[in-house]
Parts: C-alpha cells; sequence; structure tokens
C-alpha cells in the first residue's frame, strides 16, 4: 500500500513538472475558463489547519489536515494563477450573472468549526486580506463535544493498538461493515470510516461509538484530545473582522439519510442559532459528506438560503445552479512532491484541475436519492434504508459533478 501511494505521488509530481515548465498548465486553465463560461470559480474546501502536521497527522484524520504554511503558500499559489480571492456572494452573483468579474475567482472555505482555523487560518487570512466563509454544525459550537467522525477513528485506532477483538454480538449489526475490513487489513481506518460514515445516519454512528467506549472499558483517553471546536466568542470575532459564516446542519448530519422532519430542523436551526448568537443573516449551506438531494435543495431554497456547497471536484459553471456549488477538498498531501516537499508546479496544476482536464481524477457524485433507516429492530438498528420520494427541485437545473477526493482520505 505504502509502494502504491509513493508512486501515484511520483508519477503526479513528474506529470506536474512537466505540465507547468511546458506551457501546458495555462493552456489547460484558458480551456477550463472557455468550459466555464469565460471566467473560472474555483471553490475551495479546507478542514483543519495545524501548526505540526507531522506531529498530528498520528493522531487525527489526515484527510482533514493541511500545516499553516502549506495554507498560506497555497492562498499565494492562488493569487499568483491568476485568480482573485473573492467571497462566496461574489462567485454566486457572477454565477447569476449579476457581476462580470474581471479576473477568475477562488473561494475559501472552511467546514466543521474547528479551533485550529480560528488559531492558525485567521491570522494568516486577515493578513494577507483573504474573504473566506467557515461553516458550523451549531450544536458543536462553545462545547467540548467531538465529531462523531473524529471520536471513531480515534476509537478504531484504540481497537489496533490493543490488538482488541470486539465482541460483534453486543454491537449494532452494521459495526462489522466498519470493522471487518480494517481488522482484516482490507482498508485503513479512514477509508473504511469514509466509506461508512456515507451509508449510516448519526443514530448508527453514535451507537456504536458508545458500545465501542463499553467494550474498551471506558476512560478519558477514549475521548480525543484534537478536534476541538470553536466557541460563539471566537465566531463573533472572526464576523467581526468581516468574515463569512454559513449553516452545515446542527448535529454534523448527513441529510440525504434522513427523514423530512430531521432535514428541516437540522438546516433551520442551525441557521437560526448562527443568526441569533452572531448577528449576521446566514444565507449559504454546506452540504456534509458532500451528499445532497432535491428535497434538501428544496428546503434550503425554501428559507432564504442563496447557495449550497458540495465536495464534487468539477468546473463552477457561469448559469448553473448555486445550491450544487462544487469544490475541490484539499489537504497537505496535495502539494507534496516526489520527495515528500512542498511542490509549486504541483499545488498550481491541482489549482488549476489540470489532472482533471487529463481524466487523472476519480470522480463521485454528490447528488443522492434520498434514504432513511429503516425502523429499529429488536435492539439494533437495521441499515437497510427506505427511498422517500423527493417533492419537486428548485426551478434551478441541478448539474450534478464528480469530487476527486473525500474528506477522509489518506492519499491523493
Amino acid at each position: 500500500m505504502a509502494t502504491g501511494k509513493v508512486l501515484r505521488r511520483a508519477v503526479k509530481a513528474a506529470a506536474a513538472g512537466m505540465i507547468h515548465y511546458s506551457g501546458m498548465r495555462r493552456a489547460m486553465a484558458a480551456y477550463r475558463r472557455s468550459q466555464s463560461g469565460g471566467r473560472r470559480i474555483l471553490i475551495v474546501s479546507y478542514h483543519r489547519v495545524v501548526s505540526d502536521f507531522t506531529g498530528e497527522l498520528q493522531r487525527s484524520i489526515p484527510g482533514l489536515l493541511i500545516s499553516q504554511e502549506t495554507f498560506r503558500r497555497h492562498l499565494e499559489e492562488a493569487h499568483a494563477a491568476g485568480f482573485e480571492l473573492a467571497s462566496i456572494g461574489d462567485a454566486v452573483d457572477v454565477m447569476n450573472g449579476r457581476r462580470v468579474a474581471k479576473k477568475d475567482l477562488c473561494v475559501v472555505t472552511f467546514d466543521d468549526g474547528y479551533r485550529d482555523v480560528y488559531r492558525y487560518a485567521y491570522p494568516v487570512l486577515k493578513e494577507m486580506g483573504v474573504p473566506a466563509i467557515t461553516y458550523l454544525p451549531t450544536a458543536f459550537i462553545s462545547t467540548d463535544k467531538r465529531f462523531n467522525h473524529d471520536r471513531l477513528f480515534h476509537l478504531l485506532r484504540r481497537v489496533q493498538e490493543r490488538r482488541f477483538r470486539p465482541f460483534y454480538d453486543s454491537l449494532p449489526a452494521p459495526a462489522l461493515q466498519l470493522l471487518g475490513p480494517i481488522l482484516s487489513g482490507q482498508k485503513t481506518v479512514s477509508a473504511s470510516l469514509d466509506d461508512f460514515i456515507g451509508e449510516h445516519p448519526t443514530r448508527v454512528l453514535t451507537e456504536i461509538i458508545d458500545a465501542l467506549e463499553q467494550q474498551l472499558g471506558g476512560g478519558a483517553d477514549l475521548v480525543p484530545e484534537q478536534g476541538d471546536i470553536m466557541n460563539w466568542d471566537e465566531v463573533r470575532r472572526m464576523a467581526r473582522d468581516g468574515f463569512e459564516f454559513g449553516a452545515h446542519t446542527l448535529g454534523h448530519t448527513v441529510l440525504t439519510l434522513e427523514p423530512q422532519d430531521v432535514v428541516e430542523r437540522e438546516i433551520l436551526e442551525s441557521k437560526r442559532a448562527i443568526e441569533r448568537e452572531v448577528g449576521i443573516t446566514v444565507r449559504d449551506f454546506a452540504y456534509c459528506n458532500g451528499w445532497y438531494s432535491d428535497e434538501v435543495i428544496r428546503v434550503l431554497s425554501a428559507n432564504g438560503f442563496r447557495s449550497g456547497v458540495t465536495t464534487e471536484d468539477m468546473p463552477n459553471r457561469i448559469g448553473g445552479d448555486p445550491f450544487t456549488l462544487k469544490r475541490k477538498v484539499l489537504w497537505e498531501n496535495f502539494s507534496l512532491g516526489m520527495l515528500g516537499d512542498y511542490s509549486s508546479a504541483l499545488t498550481g496544476c491541482q489549482l488549476d484541475d489540470c489532472f482533471g482536464v487529463l481524466g487523472m481524477s476519480s470522480p463521485v457524485p454528490g447528488k443522492r436519492p434520498h434514504f432513511i433507516s429503516a425502523p429499529t429492530v429488536g435492539n439494533q438498528l437495521s441499515s437497510a434504508p427506505v427511498r422517500v420520494s423527493p417533492k419537486p427541485a428548485t426551478s434551478n437545473e441541478l448539474v450534478v459533478g464528480p469530487e476527486t477526493a473525500t474528506t477522509l482520505q489518506e492519499a491523493p
């Protein structure tokens, strides 16, 4: 597995060098600009900006991390590539034809409201005069809670470290789907967790967390120290400096796996909480896991939102649907060259989507049919999905596209 990662990195780094220094990169950027309707609208997504990437890598989901220095370089690379670093509102206005952009636009976004963003990204953004929006799952703000994906990652690493063999009879039935590939060596913790979270609703995740903690004997070491979330004072301070905030549900919930009443509550209460605490109008939304449906878009459109961002790594097109905005999810390793050091050529090729033009990415669509979980059977939750017929979509045409990499991925 490690040899394969090194080989893929070497191939991409070599291709990036050739594209960058031959002038092909400029031609590919022009091609994407033409495809997009005359202006490129690049939306980049981050999660955690950290001071010590190597140290944090030992205890956190790799695909959520980027070092402060690499993050700064990404902003510099975007500017050098000819992008104007703009707000999400500017991007929507250009897409809708309300504004004509003189340059291609790059919008910086953060999901989840990790305190690392306040500590290490906010000072860089403020110093460089770069706008950004952070999407908040509001039930976590000003609490010591950790996200289910971080808690499960931490627990699964503890299972590995202790060489613990779980008692599946006392775990929720879907736990085997998560643990089996990890303990058999078929998947990394991140890969198995990423697949699992996309298929099971929040209540299944919390059931497995509770059961695993009980089997491991409890204790403070079963809750991750890292991954703490901003408080409202920190959010308000950033807002006073002009940084924007959008909604990201209450409990970091994948909405396509939930019934209509949960969808509406998660969207509306998260919006109201930010507006109440920060004194701003919330008009923008980020889909958890990047997944959305016609029903979710209907709720957003009916309740004053102007945009919804996915994790589909495709070009945004002038005239496209603002509720299916495409984003490129970035982390540290997307900039690592052949020798494991920062590569300006590779980063530039990522931002200009050269690998997408060449068909070297593995796209995954974000639009999903709307499912909910089957009712509880006995003491365990059934994982069998039940389709929910969506209500009519908005008048905007849905433009569905792929993503290059999901947020929990371990290698580019």
